[in-house]
């Protein structure tokens, strides 16, 4: 091959972010321009035209006839499902009746909604929208500190991307050729980790700073209700939705794919229990998961195109050739390369990042040597944790962090959108310092899966 061979990856990589900000669809985006460098090498001579017949096979055995994607469509209609539920409300009118006492007590209610429902969804847009509808208005009328509510509840919404069950961890466990389930038993206490760390300056913020979240009394919880009845009605379907999907998962019952379609089924009974499963419910819920599965599978398929481009033209090469020639060696390697995707992060969605990013960077990553900090077998699970961690930042870095903007959509003149960046800012840090724990204390997303699996 001719020097063209270091110029086309590059001017790949320079092409795709021009096109980002043009305003198309990011998977034609993605398609168009492997397609678009495709035919260059073929113009060019650096490579030949019978390549392009890969694209096909690897769309069709890669995604279609994939049995662990299958598991998307589930996990999407169960979070949509859950969102027309009325479980949220509920579980928030239990937890606003035990918390509302402490310091910044509405807000730490809807941080524990936010923690319980990541752990029957993973649909951040879903959750979102279902928070801010519900909790928002009340957080005003507390006198809650504007910036501070849109921080909470963006914050805690976005924990449904790294609690599992996660679509994310889904993706990513299909990319990097890992078990779903590890993925998930591995992800479980770093989120943990996250909701404790947004609990505790929630909590120190309202103690140290009383007006930004004064203490009232229950805004949302029905002083007539007992509230044993209320805790039961508010916790016991999550709960059982949480059982049915996870331990059936983490007990050797069913795959992540079986546990998907218990989940869905399960959310499906609970809204018929509630009322809430009506014919136009279901057919919105229908509607809503089929467009949301279209736009990422479609996604899927325009990064399929483009990573086999660049993998051809030696676009693999070209970066572990770069990263070697630095001499950072691993942890500088390992931090070279979340520090790229914290700031992709501004700007691609977690989708993107990851079908992009994983394919160029996992096979760097497991040739390096962290021991004795990390075993040789279990560096591709910390690796993965350490990325989900860092993608979650994408949900809430400015600008185009879209749970900010499902946030304003919603909350409409309620709260400008200055102030909603201003919000997320300290919940951005806490993730950050989350990634660094983890990063330092690998045994906190490997202990779980090693006493458990092993």
């Amino acid at each position: 091959m001719s020097a063209l061979v270091d110029v086309l990856p590059l001017a790949m990589f320079a092409a795709l972010a021009a096109g980002m900000f043009t305003g198309l669809p990011v998977a034609f985006v993605l398609g168009g321009v492997g397609v678009l460098f495709g035919g260059l090498a073929i113009l060019l001579g650096e490579m030949p035209a019978i390549m392009f017949f890969n694209l096909v096979p690897r769309i069709w055995g890669g995604i279609a006839e994939n049995l662990v994607l299958v598991s998307v469509p589930s996990f999407i209609f169960m979070g949509t499902m859950l969102e027309r539920s009325g479980l949220a409300e509920d579980l928030l009118s239990a937890l606003d009746r035990v918390l509302h006492r402490m310091p910044g007590g509405l807000l730490l209610s809807v941080t524990g909604l936010g923690t319980i429902f990541a752990a029957t969804t993973g649909i951040v847009g879903a959750s979102v929208v279902m928070m801010t509808t519900l909790a928002l208005p009340s957080l005003l009328r507390a006198e809650v500190n504007g910036g501070l509510a849109a921080g909470t509840i963006a914050s805690s919404a976005t924990l449904g991307i790294l609690i599992p069950p996660s679509i994310m961890l889904v993706v990513m466990a299909d990319m990097m050729s890992v078990s779903v389930g590890r993925l998930f038993l591995g992800a479980a206490l770093p989120g943990l980790l996250l909701a404790g760390l947004y609990a505790l300056y929630i909590f120190a913020t309202a103690l140290l700073r009383p007006h930004m979240a004064p203490r009232r009394v229950p805004l949302i919880a029905d002083d007539d209700t007992p509230l044993g009845l209320l805790i039961l009605r508010g916790l016991v379907p999550p709960v059982i939705l949480i059982l049915a999907v996870l331990g059936s998962i983490f007990g050797g019952i069913a795959t992540p794919t079986e546990a998907a379609g218990v989940g869905a089924l399960a959310a499906l009974l609970l809204a018929a229990l509630k009322g809430r499963a009506s014919w136009s419910v279901i057919d919105d819920v229908c509607q809503r998961t089929a467009r949301m599965v279209g736009m990422i599978f479609f996604i899927f398929i325009g990064a399929t195109a483009f990573s086999l481009i660049f993998r051809i033209l030696g676009g693999d090469e070209l970066i572990e050739g770069i990263i070697a020639a630095l001499g950072v060696g691993p942890w500088g390697t390992l931090g070279l390369i979340m520090g790229v995707m914290f700031v992709l992060g501004f700007f691609l969605d977690w989708v993107e990042i990851t079908l992009i990013i994983l394919p160029v960077f996992t096979p760097i990553i497991i040739g390096l040597d962290f021991a004795p900090h990390v075993a040789r077998g279990d560096v591709i699970f910390w690796f993965a944790i350490l990325i989900a961690i860092n993608l979650q930042t994408s949900f809430l870095t400015p600008p185009f962090g879209m749970s900010l903007f499902y946030l304003k959509a919603i909350a409409g003149r309620q709260i400008a959108m200055a102030t909603i960046f201003r919000g997320v800012l300290p919940f951005v840090l806490l993730q950050l310092v989350g990634l660094g724990l983890v990063m330092a204390f690998p045994e906190i997303a490997l202990s779980l899966p090693d006493r458990m699996l092993n």
